[in-house]
């Protein structure tokens, strides 16, 4: 990054000031409304702007919050730590970290060199970039439609690990250096720069990690672990009743968050159970069948074979053998 713009983006605020003569807990009245939790963009941002950014305020622990309003989070130097529903994400310089409104985010304290700029963007601001996004369905395009529906999103965060890709770091810096300078027609240079940056982010998908959101996640921790419990016996129609789930709902969100149906899943549990029997028990392929849930062994014989490409007798021959040769090495 330009050194006088970082310069002048690490230059100690007022509030932070008072951080380090020893204020401990964050100011919550810059921030939030008394008695909430969520930060509100009416209190960061000029009534009819939509966009705006902030210097991530160093020296103090941000308890859990969320926002009504997208953030982007843009790592100039240094590193910063946040808890986003529950996920620890390490945010390197040259990364950046989007969270749509949904999203619980706490932040552990920065140091005088972990400098980060926080964008606050209401979702009015994407109609350009999504505009010159075009219409194929992909992670990016997904995510700030989701931001626009500001509820019921499936992704609660895109962290881009993207330090090394020259051409977003260029368009982070341009829209930095374009909202912190005020330049004239910045509405439409930064509308047309978010459009480009998310372009490029299409581009770059292998380079994200993704955070669903927290209500899918129990959501699906659940499932696995009745299946974990119920793999011999268990019904989609009992789960969906201890869960308070319509059957068919339920059927339908598991195919949705897994990309399987819950019989699959059972199906791949019951095999992993029967190919760890095969390898460390002395029960017979008919006994396994059973133990794992399958009266019938022909059908058990024509799964297990699909699953790993090899019969169950010779998967446990191989197992063993595989166990004799090591124990002689």
């Amino acid at each position: 990054m330009n050194q006088e713009l970082l310069n002048e983006l690490r230059q100690i605020s007022d509030e932070e000031q008072g951080y380090l003569k020893g204020q401990v807990d964050v100011d919550r009245g810059i921030y939030m409304e008394p008695e909430t939790h969520m930060v509100d963009y009416k209190r960061l941002i000029e009534s009819g702007k939509t966009i705006e950014i902030r210097t991530h305020t160093r020296f103090v622990h941000f308890p859990a919050h969320t926002h009504n309003y997208v953030e982007l989070i843009y790592m100039c130097s240094g590193q910063t730590t946040h808890i986003v529903n529950g996920d620890r994400i390490e945010l390197k310089t040259g990364e950046m970290l989007f969270l749509n409104q949904n999203a619980t985010q706490e932040i552990y304290p920065a140091g005088e060199d972990d400098i980060a700029v926080n964008f606050i963007i209401l979702p009015a601001f994407f109609d350009y970039a999504l505009s010159m996004m075009g219409e194929e369905d992909n992670l990016i395009r997904k995510f700030v439609l989701e931001c626009l529906k500001s509820k019921d999103a499936d992704v609660s965060y895109l962290h881009f690990q993207v330090s090394g890709v020259l051409p977003i770091q260029n368009l982070m810096e341009n829209l930095i250096w374009t909202i912190h300078n005020k330049q004239p027609n910045k509405r439409s240079i930064n509308q047309a720069t978010m459009g480009l940056l998310l372009l490029q982010l299409m581009n770059y998908t292998d380079l994200v990690s993704v955070g669903k959101d927290n209500k899918n996640q129990e959501l699906l921790m659940s499932v696995y672990r009745y299946i974990e419990e119920h793999y011999k016996d268990g019904e989609l129609s009992e789960l969906a009743q201890m869960l308070h789930y319509d059957v068919y709902w339920l059927s339908r969100a598991i195919h949705s968050f897994t990309g399987a149906t819950y019989t699959e899943l059972v199906q791949q549990k019951r095999m992993r159970q029967a190919a760890y029997l095969l390898e460390t028990s002395g029960l017979t392929v008919a006994d396994i069948a059973v133990a794992v849930g399958y009266e019938n062994v022909s059908y058990f014989h024509r799964l297990f074979q699909k699953t790993y490409g090899i019969s169950p007798r010779k998967y446990r021959t191989a197992k063993r053998t595989d166990k004799v040769e090591k124990n002689l090495g």
